[in-house]
This record gives structure tokens, sequence and C-alpha cells, in this order.
């Protein structure tokens, strides 16, 4: 079975979900949480219960379509299997999000940031995987004015790049064990690895492109 067949009934049981669990919970439900993991925000149950399956299929679809649009379809097919891999991660990562809200709509009572710790931590470090076989391309990818311009800086990137996500996704899992620092130890990370690739880049194309 394909990960876009995985993922497609992924997306189709959350629909069930949340159809079975319609008649069941409030009429205002949680749907947001503060960086605490405490509930700061409630949505109608419909929304509630199906906004995110709604997202989930959208995402789907336009990941779906991309390789139409690519101009460097090649590169896209070369690594379709980890392309995919990102939809199905993503396409999880929000179904477990979704449940989890769902449970909170029943009473359960737990801290949302550290309850999703563990699937920042997988989505972070299966992305780290995807960039190491990441080709150039203009859709997917670590895609700064640098690594588009220039295969040798898109392939230097990525490979550091894929490296630092993953221990990013390492590090997310802390969460899970320190809820007090769980929101910290998920966006400081990722905001710090974005902020080097991106300079990481220029000075890789500067190098290479010396006297331009």
């Amino acid at each position: 079975m394909k990960a876009n067949d995985i993922s497609l009934g992924i997306i189709l049981l959350s629909f069930f979900v949340g159809a079975f669990a319609y008649p069941h919970v409030p009429d205002m439900m949680p749907t947001h949480w503060n960086a605490q993991g405490e509930i700061d925000g409630y949505m109608d149950k419909f929304w509630g219960l199906f906004l995110l399956p709604m997202i989930s299929f959208g995402i789907f679809a336009l990941f779906v379509y991309i390789p139409k649009y690519e101009p460097r379809k090649k590169n896209l097919e070369a690594f379709k299997d980890y392309y995919q891999g990102i939809v199905l991660v993503t396409v999880c990562f929000l179904f477990y999000i979704f449940v989890l809200s769902i449970l909170a709509a029943f009473g359960y009572n737990f801290n949302m940031i550290q309850m999703m710790s563990p699937a920042f931590a997988a989505i972070f470090y299966y992305m780290g995987v995807a960039l190491e076989k990441t080709k150039s391309n203009f859709f997917v990818g670590i895609r700064t004015p640098w690594t588009i311009s220039d295969d040798t800086v898109w392939e230097k990137t990525h490979k550091i790049g894929g490296k630092l996500f993953k221990a990013s996704g390492i590090i997310a899992l802390f969460g899970a064990f320190f809820k007090q620092i769980a929101f910290l130890l998920i966006i400081a990370p990722i905001l710090a690895v974005s902020a080097f690739v991106f300079v990481y880049s220029y000075v890789e194309y500067k190098k290479i492109h010396k006297g331009e």
C-alpha cells in the first residue's frame, strides 16, 4: 500500500471519528491551548470536529497536485517516496492533534503541549530524514534564493539541515518529560535551525560564487 493511500485512509477515518463523536461532545469544545498547554479557546463542535480533517484533506490535495506544476519534475520524482512520506507524517500529526482535542472535549485533563511533544519530535525527525534525500525543487525543502540557484548549495544546506532537524526532533521529545519547558524545547531549536540554514545557504553560495 502506498503512503498516499494510507494518508487518504487516515483522513477518511478522521471524518468518521468526527461524525461518531458529534452527538457526544459539548456544543462548544476546546480547540486552542496556550504555551503552558492549558485550554484558552473554544469552538462550535462542528468546526471543532471537522476543521482539522478538512485541513488534512486540503494539504493532501495540495501535495498531490504539486508535482504537476513543479518545473523540476525529475528531481521531485527522485525522492518520491520521501515526498509521500512527508504527506503521511503531516496527516498523522494532524490526526493525533484531532484525537487529543476530542479527548479534551470528553473531559480528559492533560497538558496539551506535553502530549504534543512526541508528535513534534516525530515530524521534526522525519523532516530531517527527508531533507537529506530531497533534490532541488521549488516546493519542498529549504528553499532560499541561494539553494534554488545552485545545486551544490542545495545539497550542502540540506545535508546539514537534515541533521539539525533530526536533532531538533530529539530535543522536542524531552518536552514529554518536562512540561514546564515543553513549549521552549519544541519551538527554540526549530527557530534556531531555520535561521542557521538560511544564513548557511547564503555563506555557501558566496564561497562558490566569490567575486561574482
